[in-house]
């Protein structure tokens, strides 16, 4: 597939059908994990936490407090990464293994990469890579900052379907970012400071 053939659009009300188009190919996690603060109750069945994630989500959505970049080729959806800032995906900062390692950032906005998804049958043709570009160009936009991702290091766990939604540090590093520690035993903490765009020189 020819990357040219890309396009991508921000998640938002209007987008939201093509988001559901690709979240039920997930098998229903919805991309909101890391937007909870603290996880369901225990005893919750895998069909209640399916609706429960779908309605959070399209509120979250509709209230503009979930970012997320959109692939297509064509009008078809087949990708897409999610963003966005510390207070919008707090669920990173219960992590012990984070907590104990991840240094202070100052005054700078901190925004946060979390997952990607592409649908199976476009796997391997530079969708997920296609979608960070414009996550950062996104992030850009609204102003810069400290921009974290927490891709799986592990050969073992990066061969693994599942675990590949949170990249890889290769395709972070690739686009400017750096290491800055281990998070637990197969994870590893990355970030790259963006520039506003009226920073940067002409």
């Amino acid at each position: 597939m020819n990357r040219e053939r890309y396009t991508v659009r921000e998640l938002s009300a209007r987008t939201l059908p093509d988001f559901e188009t690709l979240a039920l190919k997930k098998g229903g996690c919805w991309c909101i994990f890391y937007q909870r603060a603290n996880p369901l109750r225990r005893g919750t069945t895998s069909e209640e936490w399916k609706r429960r994630n779908r309605k959070d989500k399209r509120a979250l959505v509709r209230t503009r407090r979930s970012h997320a970049i959109l692939v297509y080729e064509g009008q078809t959806p087949v990708g897409w990464c999610q963003y966005g800032g510390q207070e919008e995906l707090p669920r990173i900062d219960a992590r012990r293994t984070y907590r104990k390692v991840a240094p202070a950032i100052g005054d700078k906005n901190l925004w946060r990469i979390t997952c990607f998804f592409v649908d199976p049958r476009y796997r391997g043709r530079g969708v997920a890579k296609f979608a960070l570009h414009a996550a950062l160009e996104s992030i850009e936009r609204k102003g810069g900052g400290v921009v974290e991702a927490y891709p799986v290091a592990s050969p073992k766990m990066a061969a693994v379907p599942d675990w590949r939604w949170f990249g890889t540090p290769g395709m972070f590093r690739k686009e400017g970012f750096h290491t800055v520690a281990p998070l637990g035993t197969s994870g590893v903490l990355m970030r790259k400071t963006i520039l506003p765009q009226r920073a940067k020189k002409p």
